[in-house]
């Protein structure tokens, strides 16, 4: 039965039935009274009434009914009048009027929509669906099958719906965003920017989505013109518009690239700008030509802005930023660079640069600040800039690879400064970092790395005419570059290739004057640098080998050379000697370079070896090498000049001496007096004499008192014993006493002025305690002899007097001790008879030193004539004293040599001491030989 029902009847039917989800029912009584239920209406009822939960399935093929006007055919259904049919019209008009219909546009909805209740509809139904329900993801099924009916949908749902629908339902469920649709499109480009690309490359798994993320999200949303500003002609940008989300996107590019370079590298590989787009379903949606424009100016002036921010100094860091250089290249239509490796292997000119002052010290701060502007030359999309970038990514990754990490920031400070303190630091630290990571036998390594390095200064552009340069190392002079190399290659041991390349190349990098500088420097540094004093091992045998490693640029007449050799030899020396200067620390050789007094070295050697003192010919050999090495007075240039010539006689004199009186005091204190009697005997007064005669005196103040300690030396039960005693007494006490003041009377004649007196004072006591000795020793000898004559049979004893006497004379001419024993009971002792009756003695050992006494004394030959005998003891003289010649007698040895001592201390040094001139003896007749 049918029922005929008033338009607020209707009305109220309608709503009732889209409540209650009740399509087929509401579908039906629309194509029966269309008239009362327009489209706007029933689109409305369904806005207002229809549950946000129900899904858009049930409802589409309604709504494509409602916006073609066409019904299918339905059977009457059995429609439920009852909640209207006992209302008055009075009061379903009042109903309707309270029903407050939503309308079918929004005020936040800023899509094209030319007012069409359908389009109208299905936008406002979207957000409720979205804010109501939640049910974001059901709104494509709504919306998609009337794009083609309303193009201002597929463009919202392109630029809003699909990037949050992606970013929260299929890319990041579970790290969703909380915006509403209509939250979201009222965010400012910015802000939806952010909220997009949260999640990208948050985790390092999801770096390989980061791509996705850009094409599925970033760029769709871009499509609303909406994103889009026009510029004023007077604004700074070359395409005219602006678009405040895709700047914002770049700056997050740009802060990934300083915070976490792996994201902007995978990006940039993975995505290659506006073009790259995933639409989905709606592909039908492009980009004007002018805003494609804009977006790959501005991507690729982001991608080498990122390239100049990545803050890794590592392999892999400028890898990557060099993927972004060619991601650029690639977007300007540009030729494809070369990777990095291949251009290490090329080392080929960086083009584009020639004539251009785009390495300035201003473009420091384009590297830092404003990279996004248009007026920052570093990061315009150019074929200058790009290969600038190349130039400084190479630089950066060379120095890198040889273990010197780099920075693309710190390669531009070295190349736009150009500090020459800065650069040339940096490169003396490169080659430094070679010479220590170098392999041990593989000189192409050196090669290779020597053509980097050069490169590095003009990365292989010619000169300007002006003499300028491009690279980071501009300012530093090739020779500074090739010296450090050189230095490098000897530390290495690659004295082969140091060798070709410096001396026997027909193109010397370095002129031979800086060769030898270097070499020399180098040796000295391994020397410095050793441990072992030994010239065989270690840095002295490294030494040895660089400053043979040029033979024809350092002979071995070259100063530097020779003094090197005296060094190592000196040292070498040592190293057979246990030897410690401080307690714990062994010698090393650079002790022996830097020490103030290395000759003091040999003092500490002979108290630390035992008997070291007998090589006392290898000890004068260290110290004449150390004044040849240029150890000794080094501070004075006249002396160190002297010493490098093969007559430095004085230095070595003076060392000789100095070790020669180290080794005698060496020797007494081991109680060894014999072998300081030796030294001093045979050294110290042949030292004396030659150095008379030298036109150069050298102050000698050590020989005089190791001849002064060797006299005051007391023989001991410790006191080594002598081999032999040749022609000395058998008397040990008084041989000994004789060795005394042999040495003091060496003493005498070496020793300053202010010494002597108490030097003579040491002499007077000795020689008493000789003529003491030598009085007991006589007297014991008397005894004996007469013991001796009592007991032999045939009555020896009662010999005559004059035989007995004749024979006496005889032992004691065979005797001298005795027969001086015998004279001094004769001749009082006095000081100066005492004194020269001692260096008389001394005399008869060295008739060198007589004869220099006796010119001294002023009478030549006739000083050193023999006095005539005193009358009465002519009768008691032995035969072998007395020698007729020419009617004269001649005097006998001891009166000679007393004579000949006491003119010369008379003349040389008597006055010192006051002594007046002895008076000459009347009673000796003058030989006349």
């Amino acid at each position: 039965m049918s029922l005929v029902l008033s338009p607020p009847k209707l009305v109220l039917l309608a709503v009732h039935l889209a409540i209650h989800a009740d399509i087929e029912s509401l579908a039906f009584l629309a194509s029966r009274h269309a008239t009362v239920l327009r489209k706007d209406l029933v689109l409305r009822v369904l806005l207002t009434y229809l549950p946000e939960t129900v899904s858009s399935s049930d409802y589409l093929s309604f709504l494509e009914e409602l916006s073609t006007g066409e019904f299918i055919d339905r059977e009457a259904e059995n429609i439920d009048h009852s909640i209207v049919e006992n209302l008055s019209d009075e009061d379903a008009a009042r109903k309707v009027r309270k029903l407050h219909l939503l309308p079918l546009a929004r005020k936040d909805i800023t899509v094209e929509t030319d007012d069409d209740p359908l389009t109208l509809f299905l936008l406002h139904r979207a957000h409720r669906v979205d804010e109501e329900a939640g049910l974001l993801n059901q709104l494509p099924e709504l919306l998609g099958p009337f794009i083609q009916y309303a193009p201002g949908i597929r463009v919202w749902m392109v630029s809003t719906l699909l990037p949050l629908l992606r970013r929260n339902y299929e890319y990041y469920p579970t790290e969703s965003v909380p915006y509403t649709l209509a939250e979201f499109q009222s965010l400012p480009d910015g802000a939806a920017v952010d909220a997009l690309l949260s999640q990208t490359g948050a985790q390092p798994k999801d770096y390989n989505l980061i791509g996705r993320d850009l094409r599925g999200m970033l760029v769709p949303w871009l499509h609303d013109d909406a994103r889009w500003k026009p510029l004023d002609k007077t604004e700074s940008t070359e395409e005219g518009i602006y678009s405040a989300g895709w700047e914002r996107f770049l700056e997050w590019l740009l802060s990934k690239s300083s915070s976490s370079w792996r994201v902007a590298v995978a990006a940039v590989e993975q995505w290659g700008g506006a073009v790259d787009v995933d639409l989905g379903e709606h592909d039908v949606v492009w980009l004007s030509e002018q805003q494609q424009q804009h977006l790959d100016r501005r991507y690729a002036r982001g991608i080498m802005a990122c390239a100049y921010l990545v803050p890794e100094a590592s392999v892999e860091a400028l890898e990557g930023a060099h993927q972004m250089l060619r991601k650029v290249m690639d977007l300007l239509g540009q030729d494809d660079m070369m990777s990095l490796r291949e251009g290490t292997d090329t080392l080929s000119a960086v083009a584009y640069l020639e004539g251009d002052g785009i390495l300035n010290h201003k473009n420091t701060a384009f590297m830092r600040d404003d990279l996004l502007k248009d007026s920052n030359p570093l990061t315009k999309p150019s074929r200058k800039s790009t290969h600038l970038l190349h130039g400084l990514i190479l630089s950066a990754f060379i120095l890198t690879q040889c273990g010197l990490p780099c920075t693309i920031k710190r390669a531009g400070d070295l190349a736009f400064i150009q500090d020459e303190r800065d650069q040339k630091a940096e490169v003396i630290q490169l080659i430094h970092t070679l010479a220590e990571n170098a392999p041990k036998n593989d000189e192409t390594y050196w090669v290779k790395r020597r053509k980097e390095v050069l490169w590095l200064r003009d990365w292989g552009i010619a000169p300007t005419p002006e003499g300028k340069v491009m690279g980071i190392f501009a300012k530093v002079k090739p020779e500074v570059i090739e010296t450090e190399i050189l230095r490098a290659l000897l530390s290495s041991t690659r004295y082969s290739l140091a060798r070709s390349l410096y001396e026997d190349a027909t193109d010397k990098p370095l002129s031979p004057q800086i060769v030898q500088e270097t070499v020399v420097a180098a040796a000295l540094n391994a020397y410095d640098n050793a441990s072992n004093p030994s010239r065989a091992r270690g840095g002295l045998k490294k030494c040895d080998e660089i400053i043979n490693a040029f033979p024809q640029t350092i002979h071995k007449s070259v100063p530097e050379r020779r003094r090197i050799d005296s060094l190592l030899k000196a040292t070498h020396a040592l190293s057979e000697y246990r030897l410690v200067l401080r307690q714990g620390e062994p010698f090393s050789p650079i002790v022996l370079r830097v020490h103030s007094d290395p000759v003091s070295i040999i003092g500490k050697v002979l108290e630390q070896n035992p008997k070291s003192y007998t090589r006392i010919h290898d000890l004068l050999d260290v110290g004449t090498n150390m004044v040849r090495a240029g150890l000794v007075d080094r501070n004075n240039k006249v002396a160190a000049a002297t010493a490098q010539a093969e007559e430095n006689g004085q230095q070595i004199d003076a060392a000789t001496q100095r070790i020669t009186a180290m080794c005698i005091e060496a020797a007494l204190k081991e109680d060894d007096f014999e072998t300081a009697y030796s030294y001093i005997v045979n050294r110290l007064s042949g030292g004396v004499d030659a150095s008379m005669g030298s036109t150069v005196k050298v102050d000698d103040d050590w020989s005089w008192r190791a001849a002064l300690q060797a006299g005051q030396y007391i023989r001991s039960a410790r006191t080594v014993r002598p081999t032999h005693l040749g022609n000395a007494s058998g008397n040990p006490d008084i041989r000994h006493l004789e060795q005394r003041i042999d040495c003091l009377a060496t003493a005498l004649r070496i020793a300053p002025p202010s010494q002597l007196q108490e030097i003579l004072k040491t002499f007077r006591r000795c020689e008493e305690q000789l003529d003491s000795a030598i009085k007991e020793d006589a007297a014991r000898e008397e005894d004996l002899g007469t013991a001796e004559h009592s007991v032999m049979p045939g009555g020896f004893d009662a010999a005559p007097a004059a035989v007995r006497s004749h024979r006496s004379s005889g032992e004691r001419q065979a005797h001298p001790s005795a027969a001086v024993a015998s004279k001094a009971g004769d001749d009082a002792p006095m000081s100066l008879f005492d004194l020269s009756r001692a260096t008389a003695r001394a005399a008869t050992r060295n008739f060198t030193a007589l004869s220099t006494l006796q010119q001294s004394a002023g009478g030549g030959a006739a000083a050193a004539a023999a006095a005539a005998p005193a009358p009465g003891s002519s009768g008691s003289a032995p035969d072998g004293e007395w020698d007729g010649h020419d009617d004269h007698p001649r005097a006998r040895k001891r009166d000679q040599l007393r004579e000949a001592a006491m003119g010369t201390l008379t003349s040389g040094v008597g006055w010192l001491i006051g002594a007046p001139a002895p008076a000459p003896n009347q009673s000796q007749a003058p030989r006349n030989d």
